[in-house]
């Protein structure tokens, strides 16, 4: 009792600046590893609420990912090449012949990136697979303190730090920073409601993830943002891969993989989070 106790101190930080009270869905609780899952609602949209804590974010955050420039897969296949992952959310955004955009200051064609992520970087269990000299990267990176938000970042900078992994998407995707709203007014996302999954950092052991539903569209991000900002203000705020290709899923006591929240759409990859065990 007294460990669950203190774990449940470790979670007060995301409760500090509002009372979000959900309806329990799951929860997960061990000496390295808490998180709970709640059904919420914001702007009348049902929502999930999703609270993490981890003893070792650097090293109980991991990523599952499909064949480069082979396929994507569904999120319930990539699971399975993380048979140890505890809770699993959708991860980047791609590029395919459906999702064929790509930014101008990216060198060759759509079909140069199809089946890969979208991001100047991309980095798996410390392999670089993509390295666009120049090209600012706006994505999330894993080194051994936990994640990291870059808004912009010398790719160059970014590998000298050794991170082992890389999640990305759009430029506009980075949307709180030291706890204030960097989203662009001006981005066509904006105020397009949809489905989305978005992942906060609280303090070097807390994580926060706002899976939203496709009850009445969605939400728009700047509904999502002024909600973790108002009931939670987070340190940063990252916008991962959304739309039907948003996932939320855990394995439960059994070791079986229970689906929350997975409309069905592909992904490339994603991330999951585990218990700490010694190496």
């Amino acid at each position: 009792m007294r460990k669950i106790a203190l774990l449940l101190l470790c979670l007060l930080p995301l409760t500090a600046r509002a009372e979000v009270q959900g309806t329990p869905v799951a929860e997960h609780v061990s000496d390295t590893l808490r998180w709970q899952i709640e059904e919420i609602q914001v702007e009348e949209v049902g929502c999930y609420l999703t609270r993490i804590w981890m003893a070792e974010p650097g090293k109980q955050i991991g990523k599952a990912t499909a064949d480069w420039r082979e396929n994507i897969q569904s999120a319930e296949d990539l699971a399975e090449r993380a048979p140890q992952a505890s809770l699993l959310i959708s991860g980047s955004g791609y590029v395919t012949r459906t999702y064929a955009w790509i930014p101008e200051n990216y060198p060759g064609t759509s079909e140069d990136y199809y089946f890969t992520p979208l991001g100047s970087l991309t980095v798996t269990d410390g392999e670089v697979f993509r390295h666009l000299a120049g090209v600012p990267y706006y994505g999330l990176t894993l080194g051994r303190d936990g994640l990291r938000l870059h808004v912009g970042d010398d790719p160059a900078r970014v590998l000298a730090e050794a991170p082992s992994q890389t999640w990305s998407f759009y430029v506009e995707c980075p949307i709180i920073q030291d706890h204030r709203s960097i989203l662009d007014p001006d981005w066509s996302f904006t105020r397009l409601r949809a489905m989305r999954n978005i992942i906060c950092r609280m303090d070097e052991h807390n994580y926060l993830i706002l899976t939203v539903t496709r009850q009445k569209g969605g939400l728009t991000m700047q509904q999502c943002v002024d909600f973790l900002l108002e009931a939670f203000s987070p340190e940063w705020a990252y916008n991962l891969d959304g739309g039907p290709s948003a996932a939320l899923m855990y394995r439960d006591e059994q070791g079986a993989l229970v689906t929350v929240w997975a409309p069905g759409q592909k992904n490339v990859d994603i991330m999951t989070f585990s218990e700490y065990t010694e190496e």
